[in-house]
């Protein structure tokens, strides 16, 4: 069986469902998970500090109590200044969200890459290496919100 496919939109900066004709388009699934991974808000921990303090922790309803919670805390990043520990956050969360399909075995590994592409405008790297030793890297940008 496979998954929805899901592809991201760097014009609306959000993923999307891919349609062919009436049908929803299947396939792509490890794709279909990194953009899940990385662009659902995962739960923030009780340390972090919510970045338009509402003290909305955000995250999906059915993670609490789960071992795997789904998504990232990319979000936290919002309002950041563009700066390098703010990089190295991104790189964290980033990494954080995508073990699972290391620990699940879907991929042998990740190589995660971040840097400050231009003026509020954070770019990522991620090449997963597959179990069967191929390769799949897609690059994300994100308009950033955050202060320079």
């Amino acid at each position: 069986m496979t998954d929805t496919t899901t592809v991201w939109d760097p014009l609306n900066n959000r993923g999307d469902w891919q349609v062919t004709g009436a049908l929803l388009e299947t396939g792509n699934d490890l794709e279909t998970a990194i953009l899940i991974s990385l662009f659902t808000d995962r739960a923030a921990e009780p340390s972090d500090t919510i970045p338009d303090g509402t003290n909305d922790p955000r995250g999906w309803w059915a993670d609490a109590g789960a071992d795997v919670p789904i998504g990232s805390r990319l979000w936290l990043l919002a309002r950041e200044k563009q700066t390098q520990e703010t990089l190295q956050r991104a790189y964290d969360y980033i990494v954080e969200a995508l073990q699972w399909l290391i620990d699940d075995g879907v991929v042998a590994k990740f190589d995660v890459y971040v840097e400050w592409t231009r003026t509020s405008m954070l770019g990522a790297q991620v090449v997963a290496y597959q179990q069967d030793g191929s390769t799949k890297a897609t690059a994300y940008s994100w308009a950033w919100q955050g202060t320079n």
